[in-house]
């Protein structure tokens, strides 16, 4: 060579990867898995939240130079349960930045306790080194260490075997390789840029023929990028990524994405009235709410009253879009207790369930009194004279009241109240009198009375 140094740069191996990630579940013999989509966890008033610990996953195998290769991961959840029942909710999270769905396990008791975890995936071929890790939601939110793996199969062997004729590159170059995983109704562009030296790289990430989303990053010779196709409906095509500007280049791969669940959502929920306290029987109201992700049509749904099924019920929805319908139930109470209620959608889920309590109370004895009384004689034609009385009664509640009036102890007036509320009423009479001094008395039959005194109005 006359001085003149060539280089030569070698594509880095595109990883061809299609995960199809699989989860295993497995718990302590004092475990019990609840298959209820509402798992709830109870403890007693005040009881510590459960202490979790989880360890790193382990891969297995940890590196593979053999494809299609299955990888395993594995952890253990460790809880230190305080008794009654305790939900352990987790989910794994993943190098290429997804998440698997939330997974729930019910352990039973007080002790220590072991859930050991299982998530696989298969990888067909190419070069690649990630992790995955556990993270722990409830009782406590802890994430494990990353279990890291290795992949090193190389190029897929499509084009049986030939050697592979590498040309020497320009002084400046940039390559780019892209490579799809397919799940979970997304699709997860890989892309690895690859450039002769050290210097910030402007890319983009186009789809179909549109741009979708523009980055740049810092290459030390490779560094892997990404971006995740996720429509919510299925959706096939292409995506590339380009390198803009000098040395630039482009690599894409074709996607299919197929989401398999288009049924429309329904979901249900249960309010329960506010405890009441007082006299009884009384009536009280739950109230429920039928909820659909787009539907045009009815519904149908029952009440659980008390754990027992009552009758199917129809709820009709209409157009499209997000909707709800709200539906309620009552109780009527004669005594203390407590009522539960949930909804059942017909080939759909089950609301959680709502309580409310009614303590019945002994209605207060309702008692009538006198408040006031007062009398008056007024002259006539001497010894003659007119007296007249009035008085007040008041009653604390719905009651009948039987009234005397007595004039010096002989009987001058009776007769009867009706209260239907608590409440004050008049009572009075009038009569002849003597126009002597004297005493008028008020007095309620079973009750109390109530006296007043009057002068003379004829002098002796």
């Amino acid at each position: 060579m006359s001085g003149l140094a060539r280089k030569l740069a070698v594509l880095s191996a595109g990883t061809a990867m299609l995960a199809t990630m699989t989860a295993g579940l497995m718990a302590s013999p004092a475990a019990a898995a609840s298959g209820s989509t509402q798992a709830r966890a109870s403890a007693a008033h005040g009881a510590p939240k459960a202490a979790v610990s989880v360890g790193a996953p382990k891969a297995s195998p940890s590196k593979s130079t053999d494809c299609p290769v299955k990888v395993t991961f594995s952890s253990k959840i460790k809880v230190k349960a305080y008794g009654g029942k305790t939900t352990v909710a987790y989910r794994w999270l993943r190098g290429d930045g997804s998440k698997s769905g939330i997974k729930k396990i019910t352990l039973k008791g007080k002790g220590v306790k072991y859930v050991a975890v299982k998530e696989s995936a298969t990888f067909k071929g190419g070069d690649l080194r990630s992790w995955n890790s556990v993270q722990v939601l409830a009782p406590r939110k802890v994430t494990s260490a990353k279990g890291y793996f290795t992949v090193a199969c190389g190029e897929d062997q499509g084009d049986g075997g030939k050697e592979e004729v590498v040309k020497p590159r320009p002084r400046h170059w940039t390559a780019t390789r892209v490579w799809v995983d397919e799940r979970d109704c997304k699709a997860v562009a890989t892309g690895r840029i690859s450039t002769s030296g050290k210097r910030w790289v402007r890319y983009q990430w186009v789809v179909n023929g549109h741009v979708v989303d523009r980055d740049s990053v810092y290459v030390n010779g490779s560094r892997r990028v990404q971006y995740v196709i996720e429509p919510g409906h299925d959706l096939r095509g292409q995506v590339r990524l380009e390198v803009v500007g000098r040395g630039g280049s482009s690599d894409g791969s074709y996607f299919r994405i197929h989401c398999e669940d288009h049924s429309p959502k329904v979901s249900a929920s249960v309010d329960s009235p506010a405890d009441y306290s007082g006299t009884c029987p009384v009536t009280r109201t739950f109230s429920g709410t039928i909820r659909v992700s787009d539907a045009d049509g009815p519904v149908r749904y029952r009440w659980i009253r008390d754990g027992v099924a009552g009758s199917w019920e129809t709820v009709s929805f209409y157009g499209h879009g997000p909707q709800s319908r709200t539906v309620s139930d009552s109780w009527k109470a004669s005594e203390s207790g407590t009522a539960r209620r949930a909804i059942e959608i017909a080939g759909g889920p089950t609301s959680g369930t709502a309580a409310a309590k009614v303590t019945c109370e002994t209605a207060p004895e309702v008692k009538a009194f006198i408040t006031g009384v007062s009398a008056e004689q007024t002259a006539g034609t001497c010894p003659a004279a007119t007296l007249s009385g009035t008085g007040k009664i008041y009653a604390t509640g719905a009651i009948k009241v039987k009234y005397v009036w007595t004039v010096n102890g002989a009987t001058v007036k009776s007769g009867d109240l009706d209260f239907t509320a608590a409440g004050e009423q008049t009572v009075s009479f009038s009569t002849g009198s003597n126009g002597k001094a004297g005493t008028a008395t008020l007095s309620i039959v079973g009750g109390g009375n109530s006296s007043a005194e009057y002068k003379a109005a004829c002098e002796a």
